[in-house]
């Protein structure tokens, strides 16, 4: 691959989508690590941060959903930023079975540290679109926002009789 043109010009929807969340996901594990917190560490500690800034005290599964994180992983990671001293996890007196999260004052400390680098990432990336006020950065918001809210059924893809994928050569990114 010699440029990011050439990256796109075949790429399906798809690849593009995995290419830029891959090129996301390393460069935030790359900026948030010298504090201690990997990508997905990160992304619950700042949802959980805006949640209880406005004032919720979310439960696992509340955060789960907010995240797009399965609930079992959701678990383990809240489990680790316990054990580090980041987040208190308190079982739910209404129920039983709920677990309800919220930072710590390290927690906190950390977490505002960690969106203040995120956020120089974000403008980075966004920069080619008007930066993070920026009127096609809004149009992309919005579309992305649109595909979030398509519910996929992994069972129900396009297979030919043979059982494989059915895509043209338009379709599939020529990695060269």
């Amino acid at each position: 691959m010699s440029s990011a043109k050439s990256v796109s010009e075949y790429a399906t929807p798809g690849f593009l989508v995995w290419r830029l969340s891959m090129k996301w996901r390393v460069a935030v594990d790359r900026a948030v690590g010298p504090l201690g917190l990997t990508h997905a560490q990160y992304s619950l500690v700042a949802s959980l941060y805006s949640m209880n800034r406005d004032g919720h005290r979310p439960s696992q599964r509340r955060l789960a959903d907010h995240t797009g994180l399965e609930p079992l992983y959701v678990s383990k990671l809240a489990r680790s930023l316990e054990a580090a001293g980041l987040l208190d996890r308190t079982r739910d007196p209404a129920d039983p079975r709920a677990v309800r999260l919220s930072l710590t004052e390290d927690g906190r400390a950390i977490t505002l540290r960690a969106i203040t680098v995120v956020q120089g990432l974000l403008e980075q990336l966004l920069e080619p679109l008007g930066g993070l006020g920026g009127e096609r950065t809004r149009a992309f918001s919005r579309e992305v926002a649109v595909l979030l809210d398509v519910p996929l059924d992994p069972h129900t893809g396009a297979e030919s009789p043979s059982g494989e994928a059915s895509l043209s050569s338009e379709e599939v990114s020529s990695e060269e």
